[in-house]
C-alpha cells in the first residue's frame, strides 16, 4: 500500500470515528434508559403476576356469570362502558373486567364467587405499563417517540460506524474477538468497549429496527405503507405510540347496536334489554353464551371478550400474548354463541408477520425464556458499551477540548461511504435530516468561530477567511 492510500485510509478512519463520536456523545443518555428499561419490560410476564398476586387465589366457589360480573365492574367505575372481559387465568382467580370511557380504560379485579369488586387500578397505572412508556416515550408523548426514534436511529449509526473501527486490520485475535482483560489501563477499557460492541451489535441492531414500528414518525409511515400494499382489511396489530393508542381506546369504548343484540330469545337477560331499550346502556347479556364458546378454543392467554363497539361492530375475542405468532382474533354471533370468522397470524399481511416476530423477539417472548436472556445479555452489553465509552473518552480527553477526533480540513468522503450514509438518511428519515444539520452547523457555523473550532476538534481556517 502506497504512502498516499495509507493516508487516506488513516484520514477514512478518522473520519468515521468522529461520526461515532458524535453519535455516542448524543445516544448514550438514552442507551442507558433504553437498556435498563427494556431490561426491565422483559420479565413483564413475570412482573405482573407478582404485582398481583393477591388476585391469584381469590375464591373456591362457583362462579356466578360473566354478565353480572361486568355488572359489578361498571358500578365500580360509573359512566364506563364494557372494554373487555378477560376469561380468568385459573378457577379460584380474581376476573379481570376493562371498562372504559373516552380514551381512559379502567382495569377491575372482580371476586368471581361473589362478584364483589376487590380492586380498581387505571391501565396505564400499572406498573408495567408505565415501563413501556418510559421506555418507548420518556413519559412525554409524541415527543418522547420522536426523540427516543431519533436517538434510536443514531444509535444504529453509532453500532455501524463501531463495527468499522473495530474491523481486524493486523489479523490479531486478542482484542478483537477476545479483550485483553490483564493488559490495564487503556488497553483494557479499549478492548472492553470492542469486544463487547463486536459481541453485542447484530442483536442490539435487530431490536433498535424492530422497535422502530411503535415510533411516531418512521411507525406512522410504515403503516401508511402497509395500508397502501397490504392485501388484507385487517387493522394492524401494532400502535405508533400512546396518541394511536388513545384513539383505539376511544373507538373500543364508543358502543354500537350489535344486530342480535335485541334478538337472542329468552337468554336475555330482561331488565339488561329494557335497559338498551330505554338508551340507559349497552346490552352485555350475550356475554354468558359466549364465555364457554371462547373457552372451549383455548387461545394462548390472556384472552379478551369485547362487545360491538365502533372499533369492530360484532362481538369479539382476542388471544393478547405477547407472542404474537401465537395470537388469534376471534369473531363471535352474540345470539348463537358460535364462532363466525378466525384470523389466526398465518392469515395476516407479510409485513404485519415480520413485524409481529419482530415485536416477539423485541419483547423477549418468541423463543422464552432463552429470548429473555438473550435480551437481558444484549441489555448488559449496551451498558457496558456506554460505560467503557465514557471512560475512555475521559482518559483520552485534552484539557479544554470535547476530545472529539480531530477533522482535518480537504479530507473527502469515499464513495462507499457516501453511499451508506445516505441509504441510512432515507431509511432513517430523522437521522438524516440531523445528519444534514451537523454538518452544516459544523461547516458553517461552528468553524467560525475559534473556540468551538478548538472545543470541537476542528481544523483548518475558519470558513471565509484565509
Amino acid at each position: 500500500m502506497t504512502h498516499a492510500a495509507t493516508s487516506s485510509s488513516r484520514a477514512t478512519y478518522r473520519l468515521i470515528w468522529r461520526w461515532h463520536f458524535y453519535a455516542g456523545l448524543f445516544c448514550l443518555p438514552f442507551i442507558v434508559w433504553l437498556a435498563t428499561t427494556g431490561m426491565i419490560y422483559l420479565f413483564k410476564p413475570q412482573i405482573e403476576p407478582f404485582l398481583e398476586r393477591q388476585y391469584a387465589h381469590v375464591t373456591q366457589g362457583p362462579a356466578r356469570p360473566a354478565s353480572v360480573q361486568v355488572a359489578a365492574a361498571l358500578a365500580a367505575v360509573p359512566g364506563t362502558v364494557l372494554n373487555a372481559y378477560e376469561l380468568p387465568s385459573s378457577p379460584t382467580a380474581a376476573t379481570r373486567v376493562l371498562v372504559g370511557k373516552g380514551a381512559h380504560v379502567t382495569r377491575v379485579f372482580v371476586d368471581p364467587s361473589s362478584a364483589k369488586v376487590l380492586g380498581v387500578v387505571g391501565e396505564d397505572d400499572r406498573f408495567m405499563r408505565v415501563i413501556f412508556y418510559l421506555h418507548g416515550e420518556l413519559l412525554l408523548g409524541t415527543k418522547g417517540s420522536m426523540l427516543v426514534e431519533l436517538a434510536a436511529s443514531w444509535t444504529i449509526l453509532m453500532l455501524l460506524s463501531g463495527l468499522y473501527l473495530w474491523w481486524p486490520r493486523g489479523g490479531r485475535l486478542m482484542g478483537t474477538l477476545v479483550p485483553r482483560l490483564n493488559a490495564g489501563g487503556r488497553v483494557f477499557w479499549r478492548d472492553l468497549h470492542a469486544v463487547t460492541g463486536f459481541w453485542i451489535s447484530l442483536m442490539a441492531l435487530f431490536l433498535l429496527v424492530s422497535g422502530l414500528p411503535w415510533s411516531k414518525s418512521w411507525g406512522g409511515l410504515l403503516q401508511t405503507v402497509r395500508q397502501t400494499y397490504a392485501a388484507s382489511a385487517a387493522a394492524p396489530d401494532w400502535t405508533i405510540g400512546s396518541a394511536a393508542e388513545r384513539a383505539t381506546n376511544r373507538a373500543a369504548n364508543t358502543p354500537i347496536a350489535d344486530e342480535h343484540a335485541m334478538h337472542h330469545g329468552m337468554a336475555m337477560d330482561h331488565g339488561m334489554a329494557m335497559n338498551t331499550l330505554m338508551g340507559e346502556g349497552p346490552d352485555y347479556a350475550a356475554i354468558d353464551r359466549l364465555v364457554p364458546t371462547v373457552a372451549a378454543l383455548a387461545l394462548p392467554p390472556p384472552v379478551l371478550i369485547a362487545p360491538p363497539s365502533k372499533l369492530k361492530p360484532t362481538w369479539t375475542a382476542r388471544s393478547d400474548t405477547q407472542n404474537r405468532p401465537q395470537r388469534v382474533d376471534v369473531g363471535l354471533d352474540a345470539a348463537t354463541g358460535a364462532v363466525t370468522s378466525r384470523t389466526a397470524f398465518a392469515d395476516r399481511p407479510l409485513l404485519d408477520r415480520l413485524i409481529g416476530y419482530g415485536v416477539a423477539i423485541h419483547e423477549g417472548q418468541l423463543f422464552a425464556p432463552l429470548n429473555q436472556i438473550l435480551g437481558v445479555v444484549t441489555a448488559l452489553g449496551l451498558l457496558m458499551l456506554s460505560t467503557s465509552a465514557v471512560v475512555l473518552w475521559w482518559r483520552r480527553r485534552p484539557a479544554g477540548t470535547l476530545g472529539a477526533p480531530p477533522a482535518h480540513a480537504g479530507v473527502r468522503y469515499p464513495a462507499l461511504i457516501v453511499a451508506v450514509l445516505v441509504v441510512l438518511g432515507l431509511l432513517l428519515p430523522l437521522l438524516g435530516v440531523t445528519m444534514v444539520l451537523v454538518l452544516l452547523i459544523e461547516r458553517w457555523l461552528l468553524r467560525r468561530f475559534p473556540s468551538t473550532r478548538h472545543l470541537l476538534g476542528l481544523s483548518g481556517p475558519p470558513v471565509g477567511r484565509r
